[in-house]
């Protein structure tokens, strides 16, 4: 019995929220839909324009991969976290939080000088979330932050596609999976968004190796990477690096390849107010449910149901106590 569910590795950033306008994307020149990364005093500048004209809506902790590990962590899993924090105070309210739910990390008091990374995250009126992210000392998550003995004691390793963009981080994902490999530790990737399979390929083709044991994306990246316009020829291509795969389709559901067969997801009708996190959110329940013994079929109705029970919420984490009602409505 291993210790751990899922070791995850990504970036640790600190979620400003906003509720805005398309005009002001388009004033901004800000392009809709994607995590766009800037340098932190270009991000000071659009975040003061924020909060005098918006207010700000939400401050959390955020991360894609660490969003998953909240996931697995609240519907009662264990997680352990690698990733980087400055010794400031967003970096203080950063593992506070992730201590606060119980998920194990790399991170010490002593924590490095520097700045902590931030993501402006501005969400539109059709709930569609765009982000402008600052990685900070982030971008130096390197091969020596890994915990190899928690890696080598868990069930899954999950890597943050966004961390490609980084050239330590993409290369602690290749050694995470390289020691995941060697001592029979599953591997699972996300390909996180549009804009790193358009831009960092070569990185994400380098986290991928000669595969990995389960891909998350959704119909945008998964077009983008295999360049089909069909999701059936789409996930044929993906099949040549995943043995099995999850394909989320928003409002329309998901697709799941479990080895052996397509299984068809249903969506839960819901009204989204702000989709930041969904993904995130169908990445760590999914990963909670086939970690603890449940099938793709199941594993994936519970991770739709969470994932539209975190778009009709502002923000990308759900409160504690509704990953019980969440379990109690499709596995109890």
């Amino acid at each position: 019995m291993r210790t751990y569910n899922v070791y995850g590795l990504g970036n640790a950033l600190v979620d400003a929220e906003f509720e805005v306008t398309d005009e002001f994307l388009k004033h901004e020149n800000i392009q809709k839909g994607l995590m766009t990364l800037v340098d932190g005093e270009a991000q000071k500048i659009l975040y003061d324009r924020l909060v005098a004209k918006f207010g700000i809506k939400k401050r959390d902790g955020g991360g894609s991969a660490a969003n998953s590990m909240y996931a697995v962590s609240q519907f009662g899993g264990s997680a352990f976290y690698t990733c980087k924090v400055a010794g400031d105070e967003p970096g203080d309210f950063y593992v506070r939080q992730l201590g606060d739910h119980n998920i194990r990390t790399n991170l010490s008091q002593n924590r490095e000088y520097g700045d902590t990374g931030k993501c402006l995250v501005m969400v539109s009126p059709d709930a569609e979330r765009t982000m402008l992210t600052f990685l900070g000392i982030s971008a130096d998550i390197a091969s020596k932050d890994l915990n190899l003995e928690a890696l080598k004691d868990s069930q899954y390793l999950y890597l943050e596609g966004y961390l490609s963009a980084s050239p330590s981080g993409k290369q602690a994902c290749v050694d995470a999976r390289k020691a995941a490999e060697a001592n029979g530790v599953a591997t699972a990737l996300s390909l996180s968004d549009v804009s790193m399979v358009q831009f960092c390929r070569g990185g994400l083709e380098e986290m991928i190796g000669n595969g990995v044991d389960l891909i998350f994306a959704n119909e945008n990246e998964a077009r983008a990477w295999t360049g089909k316009d069909s999701i059936s020829d789409a996930m044929n291509e993906l099949k040549k690096i995943a043995r099995t795969l999850v394909l989320t389709l928003g409002s329309k559901g998901a697709l799941l390849f479990d080895g052996e067969q397509i299984v068809s997801i249903e969506p839960f009708p819901t009204k989204a107010i702000d989709t930041n996190g969904a993904g995130d959110m169908f990445a760590g329940a999914f990963l909670y449910a086939i970690t603890n013994g449940k099938d793709f079929a199941t594993a994936g109705k519970l991770a739709s149901y969470a994932a539209s029970r975190t778009v009709s919420h502002f923000g990308p984490r759900l409160p504690p106590a509704a990953h019980h009602e969440i379990l109690q409505k499709i596995l109890m």
